[in-house]
Parts: C-alpha cells; sequence; structure tokens
C-alpha cells in the first residue's frame, strides 16, 4: 500500500476561505487524501476523542498532522493543544499552529503547551499556498513520528 493513502491530516479552521486555500494547497501537492476539516474547537475535540457526533468513530485512527488554528468558536486552539497534550492517545500527534495571530503570548503559549511548529498564516494567496504546502511536505512526508 502507498504511504500516501495513509496519511490523515486534521485541519481544525473556522475560516471557510482559509480552509478553502489549506485543503487546496494539501491537495494540489498531493500531501493528504484524507484530510478531515472541522471548523471549531469542540468539534476538533470530538472528532480526536470519538466523541459526541463522532462517537461512532475509531478514536485509533489518529491524524498523522494536526493543522490548529488559534481563534476559534466554542473552544480556542489553544484548549484544543492542552487536551491533546494531556492525553495519551493523541499526546505524540504533532500540531502544528496555522494562524493569523503573531501575538507573543500565543506564541509562548503554544510552545509551553507542545505545539511542534507555530506558523502565521500568509496574507497572500501564493504566500499562504506554499506555506502550506512547505508545512506539509515536512510533516507528512519527512518527518518521522512513532507508531
Amino acid at each position: 500500500m502507498d504511504e500516501l493513502q495513509e496519511v490523515l491530516l486534521l485541519l481544525v479552521e473556522d475560516n471557510p476561505r482559509d480552509a478553502e486555500l489549506t485543503l487546496r494547497a494539501l491537495r494540489s501537492h498531493r500531501l493528504a487524501n484524507r484530510v478531515v476539516h472541522v471548523a471549531d474547537g469542540q468539534e476538533a475535540l470530538d472528532w480526536l476523542f470519538a466523541a459526541g457526533p463522532y462517537r461512532d468513530r475509531n478514536a485509533d485512527d489518529r491524524p498523522k498532522i494536526v493543522l490548529l488554528d488559534l481563534k476559534l468558536p466554542k473552544v480556542d486552539g489553544l484548549e484544543v493543544l492542552r487536551r491533546m497534550r494531556s492525553d495519551e492517545r493523541t499526546r505524540l500527534v504533532p500540531v502544528v499552529v496555522l494562524t493569523s495571530s503573531r501575538e507573543e503570548r500565543d506564541v509562548v503559549e503554544s510552545y509551553r503547551l507542545g505545539v511542534n511548529s507555530y506558523i502565521v498564516k500568509p496574507v497572500e494567496f501564493e504566500n499562504f499556498a506554499a506555506a502550506v504546502a512547505e508545512a506539509g511536505h515536512y510533516w507528512l512526508l519527512l518527518n518521522q513520528v512513532p507508531r
């Protein structure tokens, strides 16, 4: 089986435009063929831990990476990260913050909570797509995670 077929990515993004740009960049570079997109922090937690509307999902089917926005409705991205790092099932899943926040406190708190990378979203489409492609290439194809 081709490794690409096994790549599952969780995209946590409430902005429809940014979500579409991210999905387009991932597809155009053939970085992941299984992308789950959720639009708020509570839905991300429900999906990750097979709760609520996702209770029938196999919680052992974990993403290879989570692309996480910080400014989310219901539950913010820092709380999602905090919950992921406090649970044995998701503690080692790589998390890349992909956000518009340049606030130093967000950067510091993200790293304090165990984020693997912090990327500020570029404004221009080409730069945004390139940033997603570069991050995806590294985290999905080059990075080795524990099994």
